[in-house]
């Protein structure tokens, strides 16, 4: 069960303005200092990377990860991610293979999130009670600043409460963490919008446990055969049959909006935009409205515009044909719907291969696996 927050752990928040100079490696930001001891002493540190803002801990002293927990009212079951700043702490954390190396130097810093055997080093207060650990170097100058500086090696999953959308600007951090954490370092939009591929590497046959940025085939041209686990694509059965995560988000609901998120999409050729589904959310929304009920659509730049007057709140993604822009956008936009009050939402879905792929690993969890096919 997730560990709540009581009043007497609530705390004076730190906003630190890193967009400036932690931006350049060679000139990294002193304001980072006082951020980086709080690491070192065992407190929690919000941080922007390049996927999504994580919250930060010494991801080897268990009671500095308890506290990420208890922070987020995250389920201590599911595991963090343990962030480095340089390729020796690989070893350190974990017993290596080959393929990780060969990913670590192909896509590192970046973001991709490799899970391996661990090492005692490592406290399973970080790693949920698994014998393995997620390692991974982001690429974001303020958060690879902040990990040298502090001297630890930082614990830190998204810096969001458990099951509201990934942050990815201060705001969304500050919204949700205020009070709760000890700084929140504000380094601007994050770049791609939705958190790191995590690969299991601890197997026979690598696999990956979470779709993101670097895809399947970006993975095989590297190490070969890479298989995706079934929990991706039944997380409902997954949670039926009590299987322990062996990676963030696969055991839980994420991402959700406060108000009820349905997908809707073509069923028997799979192609996911087009006239039936724009008709079909059009009257789904018509009829809540008429209902009494606030609305809101979500679609792409192709055909936001059709959807005008069919709800109270209307909010364009991205574009369809760049998917890294949908990406970028999809948490900002659902937690829009919530400063909106919508109670109802009605989305295009955005399923295919590649990036949109991990697009529609978020909207699915998202939305609780409400699809409407027509």
């Amino acid at each position: 069960m997730g560990m709540e927050m009581d009043n007497k752990a609530l705390r004076n928040t730190i906003i630190i303005d890193a967009k400036g100079s932690a931006g350049l490696l060679d000139e990294p930001d002193k304001s980072l200092d006082k951020a980086a001891k709080c690491l070192r002493n065992g407190g929690l540190v919000a941080f922007p990377t390049e996927t999504v803002y994580g919250l930060g801990a010494d991801g080897l002293n268990p009671e500095a990860s308890k506290k990420i927990y208890a922070a987020k009212g995250r389920p201590s079951d599911n595991p963090l991610i343990v962030h480095i700043a340089d390729m020796e702490a690989l070893e350190k954390l974990a017993y290596t293979n080959e393929k990780a190396y060969t990913l670590a130097h192909a896509f590192w810093p970046g973001p991709l999130t490799i899970i391996l055997p661990k090492r005692d080093v490592v406290p399973k207060e970080t790693t949920g009670g698994l014998d393995t650990v997620a390692i991974r170097m982001p690429s974001h100058p303020a958060a690879l600043e902040l990990i040298r500086l502090s001297g630890v090696y930082v614990a830190a999953p998204s810096a969001n409460i458990s099951g509201r959308p990934s942050p990815t600007t201060a705001a969304h951090v500050i919204e949700d963490m205020s009070g709760r954490i000890d700084y929140i370092i504000d380094g601007g939009p994050v770049g791609i919008g939705i958190e790191s591929t995590i690969v299991d590497l601890s197997g026979e046959v690598p696999a990956i446990l979470r779709p993101g940025f670097i895809t399947k085939r970006m993975l095989e041209d590297m190490i070969g055969e890479v298989v995706i686990d079934p929990a991706i694509a039944d997380p409902k059965e997954s949670v039926l049959k009590g299987l322990k995560p062996k990676a963030p988000g696969m055991k839980y609901t994420h991402y959700a909006p406060k108000g009820e998120l349905t997908l809707v999409e073509k069923g028997s050729d799979n192609v996911t935009g087009g006239e039936p589904v724009i008709d079909k959310i059009r009257e789904l929304a018509k009829e809540k409205m008429e209902s009494g009920y606030k609305v809101g659509i979500m679609a792409p730049q192709e055909t936001v515009s059709l959807y005008e007057g069919y709800a109270d709140y209307v909010v364009c993604v991205g574009e369809r044909k760049e998917q890294a822009t949908i990406a970028a956008g999809l948490y900002s936009a659902l937690r829009s719907f919530d400063d909106a009050g919508a109670e109802y939402i009605y989305a295009e879905s955005f399923r295919g291969e590649g990036l949109s792929y991990a697009i529609m690993n978020r909207l699915l969890k998202a939305a609780g696996q409400r699809v409407i096919y027509v």
